[in-house]
């Protein structure tokens, strides 16, 4: 009789999760369910990038990846350059600071160092014949949009506190892609060799194809 009523007594401290834990629960399931959703676009823009970058001539594709390799390497063997990153999301939040719901996503987003670079190319090149500069711009980019993944990445691992990582994984997945698409936007804009359109359907594509595949695995 008492095992019964401590039995009792037991269920009846337990208490159903409040509304916050709920939430937070559907909150985190909706990012991990959209997060994975969004990897094969993001294998899919990774492809079509590199094939609309091979298009353009060697020496300018060349130099667009040593730079992410020279970033790699600076990363590795010599040092963090974290105070350039934190530099760049403070530009970002001076520039959005008038529009509020932009101050704490556009820092992440914006990779505001690739964008100045490409501003400066695009203004030299109406202005004067800067071709025997183009590689060394092309480095810059590669190197600076390189930082900006990298130190976006990690900050945003390091601010997600769930075990599942759903928020980095939904949170980074974006950023990626669009970062992607704002440098597809400049090449196609600098080169005619590199089509935007292009790398759009081909990403559109390649997406649609790992979508369906999986789910006729699954269902069908």
């Amino acid at each position: 009789m008492e095992k019964i009523e401590s039995q009792d007594k037991l269920f009846s401290d337990l208490k159903p999760p409040s509304k916050n834990k709920i939430k937070e629960f559907f909150t985190l399931f909706l990012k991990l369910t959209i997060g994975i959703l969004l990897l094969p676009v993001v294998y899919a823009v990774t492809v079509n990038f590199g094939q609309e970058l091979l298009k353009v001539e060697p020496s300018v594709s060349h130099s667009f990846l040593w730079g992410i390799v020279s970033f790699v390497g600076a990363y590795l063997f010599i040092g963090e350059p974290a105070i350039l990153y934190k530099k760049g999301q403070r530009i970002v939040e001076v520039l959005v600071r008038f529009f509020a719901p932009l101050v704490k996503v556009a820092p992440f987003v914006l990779p505001i160092y690739t964008i100045l670079i490409f501003s400066i190319y695009l203004i030299l090149s109406s202005l004067m014949d800067i071709r025997e500069y183009i590689t060394m711009f092309l480095f810059m980019i590669g190197f600076s949009i390189s930082l900006h993944l990298v130190f976006s990445a990690k900050t945003l691992r390091l601010k997600q506190g769930d075990n599942l990582k759903a928020g980095y994984l939904f949170g980074f997945s974006w950023i990626y892609i669009l970062d992607a698409i704002i440098v597809a936007g400049f090449l196609n804009s600098a080169f005619e060799q590199f089509s935007f359109l292009s790398f759009f359907n081909g990403s559109y594509q390649i997406s649609k194809d790992i979508f369906v595949a999986v789910f006729k695995q699954l269902f069908l």
